[in-house]
């Protein structure tokens, strides 16, 4: 099969097409035949090393963490799948490479594709649709009638997460763009804040939530715009301790990752809030649900643009530059 790996890590390096094996199909796998695969910062963070202290991939690795296509063969003890089935999924780390014309997954990290979608509209969904459900539904258990803050709400998590909020019930105040205004507010968002224009800190007060997705300064003026005990949940850093035994490393990364959020930790203790850091895992169960919210039409996916298969290193370098409006997939059948 043909599949674009990661040869070695740095800002600058293009992933390689190369020819491979199809993957082995172990006794709790599917094979699927990758159809669509979206295309996530996550990607980027991965092949430039920023992650590797906690996510050490060995190169050369197949890069790609959403996929869309055909269940092909099962394994011996699969009993949630046939062959046939259109299935998406976020494979669990280390399982990654969605780059690919083929790949095999757990079925507890799959979940049959929404009957009223495409291929394409599908593979946008699995890892921003579940870290939004962690964040918001898990972690923060946004209530209907509280008051949530989703940074950058025309990028992929931002599009998802303006819908999910509001089928929660929940008052949505989001950034964007003034090209983007009349898009988030089609989503849901009730207070529209211009970034390039205005500053959210002094627009926004008594927050419940907070989901940051952008950098350290927007994570620190966030703290200050939540009510007494409210949550910031970051999906964009820094790492903490909880986050350090949800992944079970050693005792010195925890120290490391005990280290890096100590500072936002003593900021919000200050200010009688919460923070806690998100890295989104794979959950098929979750992802299930995520599939009846699209097909009862309560969430809609939002595409920027699909690429063809053999310009996935063009998708990622548009992802990186960050002005994408939803989200980007690369079509590969």
């Amino acid at each position: 099969m043909k599949a674009y790996q990661v040869k070695r890590y740095g800002k600058k390096e293009k992933l390689h097409l190369t020819t491979m094996a199809e993957p082995v199909v172990k006794e709790n796998d599917v094979l699927v035949q990758i159809h669509s695969a979206g295309v996530n910062l996550l990607d980027s963070k991965i092949r430039d090393g920023e992650f590797k202290i906690f996510l050490p991939y060995k190169t050369p690795f197949v890069l790609g963490h959403d996929v869309a296509g055909v269940v092909t063969k099962i394994g011996s003890r699969v009993s949630k799948f046939k062959v046939g089935d259109e299935v998406y999924s976020r494979p669990a780390d280390f399982r990654i490479g969605t780059f690919a014309e083929f790949i095999s997954v757990n079925e507890k990290d799959v979940a049959m594709k929404p009957k009223n979608i495409s291929m394409e509209e599908a593979a946008s969904i699995p890892l921003v649709g579940l870290t939004v459900w962690q964040a918001l539904f898990e972690k923060a258990n946004l209530k209907k009638g509280q008051k949530v803050f989703i940074q950058a709400g025309s990028g992929g998590v931002g599009t998802f997460a303006i819908q999910f909020a509001k089928h929660l019930g929940a008052t949505v105040a989001t950034t964007t763009s003034a090209a983007n205004i009349a898009l988030v507010k089609s989503l849901g968002a009730d207070v529209v804040i211009d970034y390039k224009k205005d500053d959210f800190e002094t627009e926004l007060k008594d927050y419940d939530v907070v989901l940051n997705s952008q950098d350290k300064k927007s994570l620190e003026k966030s703290l200050r715009i939540l009510k007494p005990a409210g949550k910031v949940i970051s999906i964009s850093g820094p790492p903490d301790v909880d986050f350090a035994k949800q992944i079970n490393v050693n005792w010195f990364l925890k120290m490391v990752m005990k280290f890096l959020s100590a500072g936002i930790k003593k900021k919000a203790k200050r200010l009688g809030v919460n923070f806690s850091f998100l890295f989104m895992r794979s959950e098929g169960e979750q992802l299930t649900q995520i599939t009846k919210l699209i097909e009862a039409g309560v969430i809609k996916p939002v595409m920027d643009k699909v690429f063809p298969f053999e310009q996935t290193n063009e998708a990622m370098a548009y992802v990186e530059a960050g002005r994408a409006k939803g989200k980007v997939v690369v079509k590969v059948k």
